[in-house]
């Protein structure tokens, strides 16, 4: 194509400003129309293009930088504050918290083990320590404290067939004490020994002779130096306990003495109490340790 007659041969670039086209460097001559209008359509298909590749790096630019804010978001500051988390269901097929089974305290240390032998049984023992102050309530009766005994001797505050039951085991000491009532009095005798087997041994040899001699004073008449009284027998731990039941005026008693059978089974309760107590206390304080 060309565009003058008499001079070289020039061809219009599409990709050249319009200063540079060779029809505007001479004058008269008129442009191309038809290639102005091819060149036009390539401006516009290599502009889309552009805007189009444009767009897409725009795309992978936001992309990143949102990348970027979600990794910042995970932070240290964020793993330190779960609540700022997004929250999501867990899927109903999850596995559960693992469970773990329960576990317990250690049982509690027996009593019993501490007043069963004499290497565990290290607590003070007195007259005061098993029985003390000067009067008791049991079973809503008030019973006053009268004089109190401790003998090595077995033997010597016992009678009938409990002396050698008692010698014959191996009885240490012997604690008495009186309480009275009414007119009532019960001595209560409580013999030691080394060993459970040998308390509850020497609590078999007895029978309905076997008895602590009553000890009287401090206000309480004599009484059971003769005639007839209610007298019991058990042991616990290493502890063998006796009672004797009866008048202060000498009365015998009979089994419709109730008042007596009472004062007896209450001192007897009593004892045992007292002696469960003992090994209690030795138990928590050596559960404190």
């Amino acid at each position: 194509m060309s565009f003058g007659q008499g001079g070289p041969q020039s061809q219009w670039d599409p990709w050249k400003p319009q200063s540079q086209q060779p029809w505007n460097s001479g004058g008269g001559q008129s442009p191309d129309w038809a290639a102005l209008a091819e060149a036009s359509e390539a401006r516009n298909k290599r502009r889309r293009l552009l805007l189009v590749g444009g767009g897409a790096l725009a795309t992978v630019a936001i992309g990143a930088a949102v990348a970027v804010a979600v990794v910042s978001a995970g932070g240290d500051d964020q793993a330190n504050n779960p609540a700022s988390l997004p929250s999501a269901d867990i899927p109903s097929g999850s596995p559960s918290a693992p469970s773990f089974a329960p576990t317990s305290a250690p049982p509690p240390l027996d009593p019993k083990d501490f007043i069963s032998s004499a290497k565990k049984d290290k607590a003070p023992l007195s007259p005061d320590t098993l029985f003390p102050g000067t009067q008791l309530t049991m079973a809503g009766t008030l019973y006053k404290k009268g004089p109190t005994a401790d003998t090595r001797n077995c033997a010597s505050a016992t009678g009938g067939t409990l002396p050698k039951a008692l010698t014959g085991n191996g009885c240490t000491r012997l604690i008495r004490a009186t309480y009275s009532k009414d007119g009532i009095a019960v001595t209560v005798g409580v013999a030691v020994f080394d060993t459970e087997a040998q308390a509850a041994k020497a609590r078999s040899q007895t029978n309905k002779r076997s008895f602590v001699k009553s000890l009287s004073g401090g206000g309480v008449k004599p009484f059971c130096e003769s005639g007839f009284c209610r007298t019991t027998g058990n042991s616990y731990g290493r502890y063998a306990y006796f009672t004797n039941a009866g008048f202060t005026n000498g009365k015998d008693v009979t089994p419709q003495d109730t008042a007596v059978f009472k004062a007896g089974n209450d001192l007897a309760q009593f004892t045992i109490d007292q002696i469960h107590r003992r090994g209690q206390v030795q138990a928590s304080a050596a559960a404190d340790q």
